[in-house]
Formats: structure tokens, C-alpha cells, sequence
């Protein structure tokens, strides 16, 4: 059984070609990313070339929704886009990618067949499609082209909101203040309205959702429920360590959760919690995730 990394970075040259000939957000200027909501960027070169790593056969790459690509208007994202999913035509077959899509007016037989390719692994959208049961209700068409096709949904942070002092917050602010936040909501929204609308999909959270989870009592004290773990959920370790992940353990089980590094923007590390745990979370849930079947 193949060990997988379910959450990688990279930025093909033609996308950072892309962002430079933009004038407003998102767009490069120089080495610098500007974001609307986030501080400037300086872009690291390990994003230029996909990860490699010893210690897992696949790295599925994913688009940094943060950049807000997938919200733009059509006619901006599409080359975006398209430089995107190009990025397929260098990889090896250590690498695959989340495939992404514009969410203003998504184009889903082009998503179909972005989805056929052998390259692409599944979609990814960000976390603020998912802000709520509305939203999810709209984005709804999108993710049942994901659940036909039996493939995976990965819920990634989308862009930080926009403030007039966002340039003057430490780098790290918007990773702790707004993405888990974002990955929260869309937990939430999917707690609500997900299975009911989507009975097969399997989905998995950046990030271990936020640690929406370990809300659980609150959810319960305030009129929520949570019951049976649904078996199609899965969340992605990224930037956390043994704590967290055990804490989301004692919640949800071991079987959803599932190995992402976030190459280049952090670095992996064993959370330390045995070989069977690391064999779970690196190779047979990633395998669940992307193939179906039972746990």
C-alpha cells in the first residue's frame, strides 16, 4: 500500500507568469505575492518544483486558495486556471494534483473532464464555498460532479479577509486567525447539510478542520448534535503536531485521518504516536480517502 502525502504546494512557472501580468490581487510584483487580506508574500523557490520526499510514494499538489483564483470573475481565472492544471505535464509519478475550478460560473463538463485525467486525484475547493449550509447548498452541483466521477473533495483555506491593517500583522496571523476559522465553518456547514445532500462523497479538511471537532459538547450544550462519526469524513494533519492530532483521535477515531506535510509552507514532522499509527495515517486511510470502500 502506497504512502501518501495528501497536501503539497507548488506553483507552475506559467501560473507565476500568469499573476505577474495582473494588476490587481492576486498578482505577483517582482518576488513578492500581494494579497488583498494577507501581507505581502516573498515567494519561496521551493515552490517553483514539486516536493520530494522519501517517506511517501505520492504527493498530490494542491492550488493555494488563499490566491482566491477560484472566486474570480470567469474571464480572469480561466488562464489562471489553465496554467494550473499544465502543471500536470511536467510531474512524474511520484506526484498528482487536486484539481480546482472557477465557482462564479463552474464549467462542469470541463470539470469532468479535468477529472478524468490520470494525474488528478479529486478537487479541491476553498473553505469559504463552504461557509455555511447555503453555500454549501450551492456549491452542491459542483461537489456531485466529484461524487459521480467517485473521486475525493479536499477542502483547503480560501483567501483571508480583507483589512486595512493586514500589513501590519506577523506573517503567520492570517494561518492562525482566519484559515482554521474558515475550515471550522465549512466543517459546520458540512455537519448540517453535507451527507443529506451528498450521500456518497468523501471529503477531507485541511488541517484537521480547524479542530471543529473537539467542539463537540459545545455543539451539543448549544442544540447541535454528534453522533455516529461519518465514515466519508476525513481530516489532514498539516501544520499540527502529536497534541492536536491526538486530541482529534480521542473525537473521531484513527481511521479518518489522513497525512498532509503543506510542502513548502511547513515542514513535516512525526507526531511520534507508533508505527500503526503512522501506517494508518500515511498509507491505508490516504487509500480509503481516494478510493472508497469500507474502514
Amino acid at each position: 500500500m502506497i504512502r501518501i502525502d495528501c497536501h503539497q504546494h507548488a506553483w507552475p512557472e506559467a501560473l507565476v507568469d500568469a499573476l505577474r501580468r495582473r494588476a490587481r490581487a492576486p498578482y505577483v510584483d517582482g518576488d513578492e505575492l500581494i494579497l488583498d487580506g494577507e501581507p505581502p508574500y516573498r515567494i519561496d523557490p521551493a515552490l517553483r518544483t514539486p516536493s520530494a520526499r522519501e517517506d511517501v510514494d505520492l504527493g498530490l499538489l494542491s492550488l493555494s486558495s488563499p490566491l482566491g483564483i477560484e472566486t474570480l470573475p470567469p474571464e480572469e481565472a480561466e488562464p489562471l486556471l489553465d496554467a494550473w492544471h499544465g502543471i500536470v505535464a511536467g510531474l512524474d509519478d511520484r506526484h498528482g494534483i487536486w484539481a480546482a475550478v472557477n465557482l462564479i460560473e463552474p464549467d462542469l463538463a470541463v470539470l469532468r473532464a479535468i477529472l478524468a485525467a490520470p494525474a488528478a486525484h479529486g478537487l479541491q475547493v476553498p473553505a469559504t464555498a463552504l461557509a455555511d449550509p447555503a453555500a454549501l447548498e450551492r456549491l452542491a452541483p459542483v461537489l456531485a460532479v466529484v461524487e459521480d466521477a467517485d473521486l475525493p473533495v479536499l477542502v483547503h483555506p480560501g483567501p483571508a479577509q480583507s483589512s486595512p491593517g493586514a500589513d501590519k500583522v506577523p506573517g503567520w496571523w492570517p494561518a492562525l486567525a482566519s484559515y482554521p476559522a474558515q475550515q471550522a465553518a465549512a466543517w459546520f456547514a458540512w455537519h448540517v447539510a453535507g451527507r443529506s445532500l451528498l450521500p456518497r462523497l468523501r471529503i477531507a479538511f485541511v488541517a484537521l478542520a480547524g479542530l471543529a471537532p473537539l467542539h463537540h459538547e459545545r455543539l451539543v450544550a448549544r442544540g447541535g448534535s454528534f453522533g455516529a462519526i461519518d465514515r466519508h469524513v476525513y481530516y489532514e494533519t498539516s501544520s499540527y503536531g502529536p497534541r492536536a492530532i491526538d486530541a482529534m483521535v480521542r473525537v473521531v477515531g484513527v481511521d479518518p485521518i489522513v497525512h498532509g506535510s503543506d510542502l513548502p509552507y511547513a515542514v513535516p514532522a512525526d507526531p511520534g504516536l507508533g508505527a500503526a499509527f503512522s501506517h494508518a495515517v500515511h498509507a491505508a486511510n490516504p487509500h480509503h480517502l481516494m478510493n472508497g470502500g469500507l474502514r
